[in-house]
């Protein structure tokens, strides 16, 4: 049995955001939003480090298909990053902006990008596809700023429906969530068979990245690796779907930041040199 630490951090983490926002929004959805999340999110590691291989998929699929269906078709409210500029020139502390500000600017100080590992409704998807492992973990130059490209131009395209006074906003950008959902599994999907590796949308058109790539710098909770007892078989780098330099425990190591806590790297170790 591995440790209890890491899933009982995540789930106490998740408790007291939970109590914070339905406390002070005086809202009891909140209570419910966050706890759900916690729980499927702790017990899913929990399963996962004890050697069940479905439990980061429980997670994914429990708190993927909550974000998209519950909140992002039933509620109607966008959770994409168009969402997140929307209720923000809005003025509204609620829904996307929330999330974003745990999961993505926040959280990540705290747990990196384990959201992208965990709870991504896109990364969801995208992980059933049969390239868990890329057939190479070197990446064509420069094309990652297409990220930046898109966070920009999905900023301009908001200020631009805000600046026109578009007519029913709130319904349109809810078509435009839908829209956004389609045309990320699409690409996501179309790259991954290219480049023989699931999370190529992460690395190279994904623009949340331009969140949690500085904030993940910081983060608390990382994969390090026993010096002493390493025998550098490499096994950790090449389970690695985000191509993360594991065996340099530097935060200035190679993709360092975009770590999404898998743990595939812990799992394959022969020598239980790797930690959280």
């Amino acid at each position: 049995m591995y440790n209890l630490k890491f899933p009982i951090i995540i789930f106490l983490f998740f408790l007291f955001v939970a109590s914070f926002f339905a406390y002070f929004l005086d809202n009891i959805f909140y209570l419910f939003n966050f706890l759900y999340i916690g729980s499927f999110a702790s017990v899913g590691v929990l399963l996962f480090l004890n050697n069940k291989k479905y439990g980061r998929t429980i997670v994914q699929w429990g708190v993927g298909l909550y974000m998209l269906v519950l909140v992002g078709f039933i509620a109607m409210e966008n959770m994409q990053l168009s969402g997140f500029f929307y209720y923000l020139f809005l003025g509204v502390f609620q829904a996307a902006v929330i999330h974003y500000l745990i999961a993505k600017i926040g959280g990540p100080v705290l747990f990196g990008r384990g959201w992208c590992g965990y709870a991504c409704w896109t990364g969801m998807i995208l992980d059933i596809l049969p390239f868990k492992t890329p057939k190479s973990h070197e990446r064509i130059a420069n094309l990652g700023l297409v990220r930046y490209l898109v966070f920009l131009i999905t900023l301009l395209f908001v200020s631009a429906l805000f600046y026109l006074n578009v007519p029913n906003l709130a319904y349109i950008m809810f078509l435009v969530f839908i829209a956004g959902n389609l045309l990320y599994y699409a690409i996501g999907i179309v790259l991954a068979y290219i480049f023989k590796d699931n999370r190529a949308f992460c690395k190279y058109v994904c623009p949340i990245v331009t969140f949690l790539k500085p904030f993940s710098y910081y983060s608390l909770i990382r994969i390090k690796t026993n010096e002493e007892t390493c025998t550098k078989c490499n096994l950790c780098i090449d389970s690695c779907p985000m191509d993360v330099d594991i065996l340099n425990n530097k935060r200035s190591r190679k993709y360092g930041t975009e770590c999404i806590l898998c743990l595939e790297c812990l799992k394959e170790c022969p020598n239980n040199s790797i930690n959280i």
